[in-house]
């Protein structure tokens, strides 16, 4: 018979369990049907488990999903947070950083679309499980300030290239190299063209700074 103190640790882990099960289960179906492929139905089966089962720790679809999104943005932050031996200087590091970030995204398909394309209209991660990206995303503005790169908009052009780089490479060469062999390069011309738009932009003075009458 199990106690009153026990009850509590053991159920929490059936549960953890059993929404493991699941989640696992819906990976499978998404990486064998395509991430909005699969129905509850599929899972149901796919999981060896009854609909209200699923009903008991999933309330919706969607909320699967925010798991699976919530798993896949925390192997992503926990892998480009990873330390690079090899590299340290500033630019080698971003190099390093590019090429983990576009092996990590060619290794799983159904992962990449679901943390980076948006592929399910309606569906928006919870706070909770988007965290980890924001984690990374943090990590990588980090990394370009080491870099002498600081503008929020240069941000945004990283994780656009880097992106793109990984987007070509699956719609018109999977499985090869023809877009990914571009990171070092692309890496260098992000780095030069950083740097030539800070040389254009002149100091500020105080009566230039924003908002000041001219």
């Amino acid at each position: 018979m199990i106690n009153s103190s026990d009850s509590s640790p053991w159920r929490e882990a059936r549960r953890r369990s059993a929404r493991d099960v699941i989640v696992a289960a819906a990976w499978a179906l998404a990486r064998e049907e395509g991430l909005s492929g699969w129905s509850l139905r599929d899972l149901v089966r796919r999981a060896g488990i009854s609909t209200p089962t699923v009903y008991a720790y999933f309330d919706s679809k969607n909320a699967i999903y925010d798991a699976m999104f919530g798993e896949a943005a925390t192997e992503f932050a926990d892998r480009m947070a990873e330390s690079t031996d090899d590299a340290e200087d500033p630019r080698d590091l971003l190099v390093a950083t590019a090429r983990r970030y576009a092996r990590f995204c060619l290794t799983d398909l159904a992962r990449y679309q679901l943390l980076f394309q948006r592929a399910l209209p309606g569906f928006e991660p919870s706070p909770q499980s988007y965290a980890p990206a924001v984690r990374a995303l943090q990590g990588a503005a980090e990394l370009l300030a080491l870099n002498g790169i600081t503008e929020a908009r240069h941000l945004d052009l990283w994780t656009a290239l880097i992106t793109g780089v990984v987007s070509q490479q699956f719609a018109n060469d999977p499985g090869g190299d023809r877009w990914t062999r571009l990171v070092d390069e692309s890496v260098a011309m992000f780095l030069g063209h950083c740097r030539r738009a800070a040389e254009r932009e002149p100091e500020s003075s105080p009566d230039q700074a924003e908002g000041a009458p001219s």
